[in-house]
């Protein structure tokens, strides 16, 4: 019986450390691509997105970037929202929008 051949990919997530390392480079990837497609959709500049989430302009380049190792909830939930967008918990059947005013 052939064994197929674990590709490179395959075989360096094998690795605890190099997996782990991966994946949290991988959600800052995919958070910064996220970021990126939601301002070129409503074709919104940095500075004018970071005045309107009272964020300062560095910050929303660093996650555009993936340079913020660090994004604090409430400032993707302000930037979120000033795109048109609101972030949601959801469970099952339960939903828990965050960021909404009570």
């Amino acid at each position: 019986m052939k064994h197929k051949s674990l590709s490179t990919f395959e075989r360096e997530m094998q690795n605890p450390e190099l997996k782990e390392q991966f994946e949290n480079e991988y959600r800052e990837f995919v958070l910064s691509e996220l970021l990126i497609a939601l301002m070129e959709k409503d074709n919104v500049s940095v500075r004018k997105l970071a005045q309107a989430a009272g964020l300062s302009p560095s910050l929303i380049q660093r996650m555009r970037s993936g340079e913020q190792k660090d994004v604090k909830v409430r400032n993707f939930i302000s930037i979120a929202k000033e795109l048109g967008y609101q972030l949601i918990l959801e469970k099952g059947k339960t939903r828990i929008p965050l960021g909404a005013k009570p």
